[in-house]
């Protein structure tokens, strides 16, 4: 079903491990999918005759989480030009960081970006990351909240011509309801986590969770919304897993 998709360097991710990459791939799946914690998982491993400690299950996470958002990406129909985009806060070290996020209007996934900046110059980065994308086209209009940073980041895009000019910014809270319902899904997933101890495990862990929205919600190509089987096989792909 999913026979094209890159699979180089599947092998050395589970090399010298003491777990079947079945096993590794599954944690590290249902961590970014549901609203578990390690120890759950340890648990649940446990009742299944797996001793695995949770420190070890978060390692897996770290090392695959990355490579699921990288190689799912390829692979993502192409969203629409109307964009939605806003904010939401994570907590790293104790102190709150800027998740940016956007989607289309039909709440498909765009790309998502973590900084320790709530200004012009982030919101700049982030629109420039969302126009490199593959899955992406130009947008026709960007809608956001009342924030001030996103007029200066669309100003110096425009006058670098790297937004075209005839893009509309769109500053309505209301009309911005889709991606601040799109924040439930992950504020769910990184609750039992009380905050992340670095930025790059923040980074690393949101990767795969932003990855498995975006496989639940069918933008892979060949998935359902809907319809789990063929998601659990898309992420088995991406590791060169058979069912």
């Amino acid at each position: 079903m999913f026979s094209d998709l890159n699979l180089n360097g599947c092998a050395s991710l589970f090399k010298w491990r003491h777990f079947l990459p079945e096993i590794i791939v599954l944690n590290v799946r249902w961590y970014c999918r549901y609203s578990l914690s390690y120890r759950d998982l340890e648990e649940m491993m446990a009742e299944r005759g797996v001793e695995v400690d949770h420190s070890t299950i978060h390692r897996w996470v770290l090392k695959l989480d990355p490579r699921i958002g990288q190689t799912s990406r390829p692979h993502l129909n192409q969203t629409n030009d109307s964009w939605r985009v806003d904010e939401t806060y994570i907590q790293v070290k104790g102190v709150w960081k800027y998740l940016y996020r956007a989607v289309d209007s039909m709440a498909n996934t765009l790309d998502f970006m973590l900084s320790a900046k709530w200004d012009g110059r982030a919101a700049a980065r982030f629109f420039r990351e969302l126009l490199k994308a593959t899955h992406t086209q130009t947008p026709r209009v960007i809608t956001v909240d009342k924030n001030a940073a996103y007029p200066v980041a669309v100003e110096a895009l425009k006058a670098d011509e790297t937004l075209a000019a005839e893009t509309e910014l769109r500053q309505s809270k209301y009309m911005n309801n889709v991606i601040e319902q799109d924040h439930r899904n992950i504020k769910r997933l990184t609750k039992p986590m009380m905050g992340f101890g670095s930025f790059h495990t923040a980074r690393r862990t949101l990767s795969g969770m932003e990855a498995m929205s975006i496989s639940r919600k069918g933008q892979a190509k060949e998935i359902s919304q809907g319809d789990s089987v063929s998601q659990v096989k898309f992420i088995e792909e991406l590791f060169g897993i058979s069912a």
